[in-house]
């Protein structure tokens, strides 16, 4: 059974260290982050989409290109604009979770179909 970071540290002696057989205490070495490549580049695009939003709107004002499409996103929300509520939410909340019953009561072997925009269809049978 796996502990949790609050059950890790209450097992942790006062000085820092943990006792013999410990598994979860210092799994990496000191000065070492168990992320050796560190963080992925970003592709050319996302950086230059980050560089424009970051950029003041032309004109007068000193709203970001990023507020201005926030605002506007809100805005169409207000409206009623749906798909604008979604993405306001989804980007707010996180996305909620998807679930689906597949429960196949007969106990038939379950035929699960998925169609992509692409006219592709694959077949799984389990």
């Amino acid at each position: 059974m796996t502990k949790t970071n609050g059950e890790q540290m209450a097992n942790k002696r006062p000085d820092g260290t943990f006792a013999p057989g410990h598994k979860l205490g210092n799994r990496f070495a000191k000065g070492t982050s168990g992320n050796e490549k560190g963080r992925p580049k970003l592709t050319k695009l996302t950086e230059a989409l980050r560089e424009q939003l970051s950029e003041a709107m032309p004109g007068a004002s000193e709203e970001t290109q990023a507020e201005a499409i926030a605002r506007t996103l809100i805005l169409e929300a207000l409206a009623g604009n749906i798909a604008a509520i979604k993405e306001c939410f989804d980007r707010a909340e996180g996305k909620a979770p998807l679930t689906l019953d597949v429960g196949n009561k007969d106990g038939e072997p379950l035929l699960i179909t998925f169609s992509f925009n692409n006219s592709n269809t694959r077949l799984i049978n389990e």
